[in-house]
Formats: C-alpha cells, structure tokens, sequence
C-alpha cells in the first residue's frame, strides 16, 4: 500500500456483521461497518491516493479483513488493534427494502426459518442506546487515534458513531487545517435530550448529513416541517445540510446561497441497503472536494450509493463497469429540482 497522504479520510466502525437481506438471504459474520461503505463510496470517483480510515477495533478482529482492505485500495494504516478483544458485532434484518431492525435477532432468525448463529449469542444493539457526555467508548477515537500520516489530507468525513467523538474531533482537524469536515450524526444523541448540545456539532462543518428519521427524532416536539429543521441546523453556522431519505432521495440546503434542492434516488435494482448512506457519505466528500459546488457533490454520493446497494458487501460497488458511475451522474442532473 501506498505511504502517500490520502486526499480523503474517514473516520467510523468496523464491524462484524450479520444481515438478514430482503430476499431473506442470510450473511453471517462478514466484513463490514459504516467507515467502510464510506470509503468505497469515495473510490466510486477517485481510486489513488486511496482514502484513509481510522477505527478502533480489537486483536480478535480478522487481519486478513484489514489485508482485504488494503487489495480494494483502502489505507488501513489508521486502524488502532487494541492488546484486547473487542465486541464490534452488529446485526441488522431487513423486512422489506424499506424497514430494517437491529433488535432480536433470535425472532428474525425464526422468522425465516433459518439456524441461530453462535456468533450472536449475548448479541445486544447498542446502536441507538443514548450516548454519554462523558463516558467513552471502547470504539471512541481518542486524539492519540488520528494517524500522523493522514493529517495533511484536508478532508475528512466522521460515520455515524458516538457523542464524545463527533463532539470532539473536528475540532482537531480543523486545528490540522482541515477544510473539508463533514458528519453523519449517530441515532445515539439526534434525541430531544441532545437538544442543546447540537451546537458542538455542527458549528464549523462543512456538510451535516443526517438521516430523516434522526432529524426528526431530534426535533420531536418542536417541528414536523424537514425545510425547517434543515434551516434551524445550518443557522449554527454549518455550511450545508443534506437529509437522506433512503429511496425518496436527499434534501439539500446550501446556507450560502440559501438554495433548497430535492434530488430523487438513482432507480437501482436494491439487493443490499445497509450501506446506502453511508456509501452517500463518502461520494459527497468526493464530489465535494472535487468541485466545491454542494449540487454537484449531492449527486456524486446519490451514485455511490445506487452502486452499492445492487449487491452485497462493501466492495461490490468496485465491480461496476468502467463509465457506468459517470453515465448515472449524467442521467440524473435533468432530475433534480429547485425548491
């Protein structure tokens, strides 16, 4: 692998997953997390330098997945392998391409019909469990965590994962000279309580990104309008904010120009929507960099994630035909509307 500054890095989990996909396939302990799907959402436009990625994971967690990584064209260099095992298992059943659970996976194993894996006895998510303020994570980045190598790379994107490290982070690029920080807020604090502290996060971004169900489960109690609420966000002083909405597309807003866009999703043919949004993520970051005009970086993440989804495994979306990502983004510019 390349010792050369990634232009890109992505900061988030890597996980032991299981899927219960709609088709009602199961796959068992693969190699997967959200910094992942991010990665490869930006190799989708720009393979070299590879993108960077920084995650904590145990000494139990397969090394020939991180070399796997590295052939795909990820830098691994800013994994931290703890003297420790580390539970990063994670579990997710779709029940229709729409609705996914994370929650007793004994029931939707039964469901199906299909044998209970011993690698999820004791399985408990904790994905959507209130953060602390100030307790960290075995999977919380410290600032000891973020690779020397990578700190001249100028954009960084933070996956969803908890408080103290979105709080905390951006931050200390910014302090690297970081232009480009973008964040995918976590279900675990975009909760009412969190409220006051949205402020700490996204102060500064670049891009804010979050979901629609976890936008409105912040404002719960205080709109039910989504153009409200992005406009609420950016009024901290946050240069943009996208809303995903899953197969309805993306809602952006750019505070500079005070624009509102709606971009529907690229029709694809859905074998896998784990890691949709995240895939989004990382195209945006991307496109972003590459032309500096929020629209154009919308669309960019739109087709990484129309990729992604049409197989299963973070890589697939490497597999696409040479010109068929470039082909998406022209047929989807005539799509977009001005609100």
């Amino acid at each position: 692998m390349s010792d050369r500054t990634p232009h890109y890095i992505f900061a988030g989990l890597l996980q032991r997953e299981t899927i219960l996909l709609p088709s009602g396939k199961a796959l068992v302990d693969v190699l997967g997390g959200n910094v992942l799907y991010a990665a490869v959402g930006s190799l989708v436009w720009e393979k070299d330098p590879p993108p960077g990625i920084m995650a904590r994971v145990g000494e139990d967690y397969p090394q020939s997945w991180l070399e796997l990584c590295e052939q795909r064209g990820i830098d691994t260099r800013g994994v931290r392998i703890l003297p420790e095992a580390l539970d990063v298992r994670s579990f997710t059943a779709f029940t229709t391409r729409h609705l996914r659970s994370s929650e007793e996976p004994i029931s939707h194993f039964s469901r199906l019909g299909l044998p209970f894996p011993r690698l999820l006895l004791g399985f408990r998510d904790q994905s959507a469990a209130l953060n602390s303020r100030t307790q960290l994570l075995p999977t919380s980045l410290r600032q000891a965590d973020l690779y020397p190598d990578y700190m001249d790379a100028g954009a960084a994107h933070l996956c969803p994962m908890d408080y103290l490290t979105h709080s905390l982070v951006p931050a200390l690029l910014r302090q690297a000279a970081f232009t480009i920080v973008t964040i995918d807020p976590s279900p675990g604090y975009m909760n009412p309580t969190f409220w006051g502290d949205l402020p700490k996060i996204v102060t500064g971004l670049t891009a804010f990104i979050p979901s629609e169900e976890d936008l409105r489960c912040l404002f719960q109690g205080r709109s039910e309008n989504l153009w409200e609420m992005i406009e609420a966000v950016a009024a901290y002083d946050c240069e943009i904010v996208i809303v995903k909405r899953g197969e309805g597309g993306q809602m952006l807003y750019d505070s500079t120009s005070r624009s509102r866009w709606e971009i529907p999703a690229y029709d694809s043919r859905v074998v896998d929507p784990s890691g949709a949004g995240n895939a989004f993520c990382g195209g945006f970051l991307s496109g972003f960099r590459r032309t500096y005009d929020p629209l154009q970086a919308t669309l960019y993440g739109n087709i990484s994630a129309s990729l992604v989804v049409e197989g299963s495994g973070p890589f697939f979306a490497l597999e696409a035909l040479p010109g068929l990502a470039q082909a998406r983004l022209e047929a989807i510019r005539p799509m977009v509307r001005r609100i």
